[in-house]
């Protein structure tokens, strides 16, 4: 007789496997997730009470509830807490000290964030995550004073500003701009005691200039520089763009210039060239030119440039040039340099030594040399036929660093010649100017010496 086979064990299995299944399912449920909120206090190990803290809390399955404690020598506050009624994935708050609290003799506070998530997991109590962050308590402004400056600045030109700035948790400290340049200072002959060429710009209708002084727990501050301010009028021209220059020169660097590619008609490519392409130029000079060394200035010898012998001024600085072509005006552009001109390939010569800090083909500028001459003051020579120094070399006055030639947008054998203060074109002429180097530069670094001397 044959014998039937026993299925009963089959609901047990199908029991087991529904049980494991779900205790996996149960295990991975978003309702589930055991991952403890990320809790983040931003900003530096200081705080200076008055300045809110940053806190930010993340979580998968959502933050139920926070609170924020700050914990002093003689108690413990409650800044911040929140319960929600709908679980947040991402909760940023800002909180701040009490204002009982802002004479704190304390050295320093601890501040500890608690937060718990949605998460079933924990018996339904949920994941919990506590972040501790110990701040140095530092209520003090750095000090901060002006010894010298220049007595004025002309639109277009450059002047120079001594001053002293301590703290001992100091974080930065610059000269700021009303247009949001910011120049940067170089150690001055003490500790403590600062040098900043600053510019203002051409192309900016007003100039106002601020010391700004940041410690780490960021207290900051301010004291004006007092420059009387000379307004400059600079010359607009109207330049007629010859078929001789446009079918020369424009066609052959048309050629050259990636920006120029698929461009057609000779306006749309001058116009490309004295725009885009000007801009990129102009770009990789001012990149060039914004370094300002971190070494102590003890002095700064500078002497009248005057790079060309006999040379003739061609084209002055700041003119802001209108091209126009049958009639019609088809592009603009600020001239930010002096051109000067005197026999073919005729010598370039420093007045003043320096490093050699750029060399190259610079588009409009053709072949151009960069020379750095301390505190963040460059000279630029453009469209030379030759350059004789390489780049990092240091060279002294009376080295002749090249020719004039006609590289770049140019037709006439010259040389432009432009003169920067971290990144600023200003007025080559006050840089070509024995008496104007004298007052606005040597004297006051001269009197700030004296100044400190004292101290």
């Amino acid at each position: 007789m044959r014998r039937r086979k026993n299925n009963s064990s089959w609901p047990i299995w199908l029991l087991l496997i529904a049980v494991v299944g779900g205790g996996i399912y149960l295990y991975n449920a978003p309702f589930l997730e055991r991952n403890d909120p990320t809790v983040t206090i931003h900003g530096d190990a200081y705080w200076n009470l008055k300045e809110p803290l940053q806190v930010r809390i993340d979580d998968q399955s959502g933050i139920k509830r926070y609170k924020v404690l700050m914990q002093t020598s003689a108690e413990t506050v409650e800044l911040a807490s929140e319960e929600f009624m709908e679980p947040q994935k991402t909760v940023q708050t800002e909180v701040s000290a009490p204002k009982r609290l802002l004479r704190l003799k304390d050295d320093t506070v601890t501040i500890r964030v608690e937060a718990t998530d949605a998460s079933k997991w924990n018996f339904l109590a949920g994941n919990t995550a506590s972040e501790v962050k110990v701040l140095r308590v530092d209520t003090k402004r750095p000090m901060l004073s002006r010894i010298s400056n220049s007595y004025g600045i002309r639109k277009g030109g450059a002047a120079l500003v001594v001053f002293r700035a301590e703290d001992e948790n100091m974080q930065e400290f610059y000269v700021e701009t009303n247009f949001g340049k910011r120049f940067q200072a170089q150690p001055f002959v003490k500790e403590g005691y600062y040098v900043s060429l600053i510019a203002w710009p051409v192309t900016e209708e007003s100039f106002r200039a601020t010391l700004v002084a940041k410690d780490k727990a960021g207290n900051i501050t301010r004291t004006s520089v007092p420059l009387y301010l000379k307004d400059a009028k600079y010359r607009e021209r109207q330049l007629k763009l010859t078929e001789d220059y446009l079918e020369g020169k424009i066609a052959q660097l048309a050629e050259d210039y990636p920006e120029t590619q698929g461009v057609d008609g000779r306006i749309p490519q001058f116009k490309v060239i004295n725009e885009d392409v000007r801009q990129a130029n102009e770009k990789l000079i001012h990149d060039t030119t914004s370094k300002v060394p971190e070494t102590m200035v003890e002095s700064f010898n500078i002497k009248p440039f005057y790079p060309l012998k006999n040379g003739e001024n061609l084209g002055g600085y700041g003119d802001y040039r209108h091209y126009y072509h049958n009639g019609k005006e088809v592009s603009v552009a600020y001239h930010l340099g002096v051109d000067l001109a005197s026999i073919r390939q005729a010598p370039i010569l420093m007045q003043n030594g320096g490093e050699v800090v750029y060399v190259g083909y610079n588009g409009i500028y053709g072949n151009m040399p960069i020379v750095h001459h301390g505190m963040g003051l460059y000279t630029l020579y453009g469209h030379c036929s030759s350059v004789n120094v390489q780049e990092g070399e240091h060279v002294e006055a009376g080295t002749v660093i090249g020719k004039t030639g006609t590289t770049g947008s140019v037709l006439g054998d010259h040389l432009h010649f432009g003169v920067l203060v971290q990144g600023v074109d200003v007025r080559p002429q006050e840089w070509m100017d024995k008496q104007w180097i004298r007052l606005n530069i040597t004297e006051v670094m001269d009197s700030a010496k004296q100044f400190i001397a004292r101290q």
